[in-house]
């Protein structure tokens, strides 16, 4: 089994920064692309931004310059720096994480338990 924990929400005034980490533990072989989505309430879960286990990033053009991803592959971790926060980055975060199994060498997707973002004056 693999878990995946989140830590780093909170509320924050427009214009402030945040960031976020997610951390997988357990049965883990490698990991492979790593990303953090967001769902506000009533709304899809949407992508915010990705990383390749060889470090190309991607990012949704709404938190483009002003949110950065990275990945610390010896920890199995990934986290996510939130600068210039405006009030529709309000959301609940979610880190994803393609994990290969050790045991089973086989490639299997994980989401984490979710991290609020609030961003209000």
């Amino acid at each position: 089994q693999v878990q995946l924990v989140e830590s780093g929400g909170g509320l924050v005034q427009p214009g402030g920064s945040l960031r976020l980490s997610c951390a997988a533990s357990g049965r883990i072989f490698s990991i492979g692309a790593m990303g953090w989505y967001r769902q506000a309430p009533g709304k899809q879960r949407d992508l915010v931004a990705t990383i390749t286990s060889g470090g190309t990033t991607t990012y949704a053009d709404s938190v483009k310059d002003r949110f950065t991803i990275s990945r610390d592959n010896a920890k199995s971790a990934v986290d996510l720096r939130m600068d210039s926060l405006k009030p529709e980055d309000t959301a609940v975060y979610y880190c994803n994480i393609d994990v290969r199994q050790r045991i089973t060498g086989a490639w299997l997707n994980y989401w984490g338990q979710g991290t609020q973002v609030t961003v209000s004056s």
